[in-house]
């Protein structure tokens, strides 16, 4: 049995985490899950309880860690194999980049996106009330790093490009982002 154990369905946000399970290069168990019965049995809630996927068990030296959350995972393996170089070492403006960019892909970004999609309107009174401000500014923001770099820390691909780039790659394959050309650069 592998020490990593991931749990999902083709057609989720698990991709994410798959990627990134393949950057990571270590071997891992995958748990292919159907939505609806599968992800409520009693065993899977016990490794997620909102019977969603995605989820990783980590099993160390006899203990267990268990993530859920793509964005999360993400960060997770890229700080619990350090030697893989998907996270910028130590205190740095890359490492401030990574944080930055990563979180910003997994709440404002992906919340614009989500409300934009399902035409969930926000007034201009509204905007400081909610994360992303509006669809506009959070597709402004990101075009402004992506316009300026070819990744989000800087010269180094790293976990905070896997998660960025899937929601790229994904608004742009769906058309839930306006295809800039700064977003198909970066997803090629």
């Amino acid at each position: 049995m592998a020490d990593l154990v991931f749990y999902s369905n083709p057609q989720s946000r698990g991709q994410i985490a798959h990627w990134m399970l393949e950057e990571l290069g270590e071997p891992y168990e995958t748990h292919w899950l159907a939505y609806g019965g599968e992800m409520k049995r009693p065993d899977y809630l016990a490794v997620n309880p909102m019977g969603k996927v995605p989820a990783l068990r980590h099993l160390q030296g006899g203990k267990e860690a268990v993530v859920t959350e793509a964005a999360a995972i993400c960060a997770y393996l890229a700080a619990a194999f350090p030697h893989k170089g998907l996270m910028p070492a130590g205190s740095s403006p890359a490492l401030a980049d990574y944080y930055r960019w990563l979180f910003f892909a997994a709440g404002p970004l992906e919340m614009a996106v989500t409300a934009q999609t399902l035409n969930w309107p926000v007034s201009a009174e509204q905007s400081s009330m909610v994360g992303f401000g509006s669809y506009q500014k959070a597709l402004d923001t990101l075009e402004s790093l992506l316009s300026a770099r070819r990744f989000a820390c800087g010269a180094s691909f790293t976990a905070a490009d896997v998660y960025l780039g899937a929601q790229v790659i994904w608004g742009l394959r769906f058309n839930s982002i306006e295809p800039r050309a700064a977003f198909k650069a970066y997803a090629e």
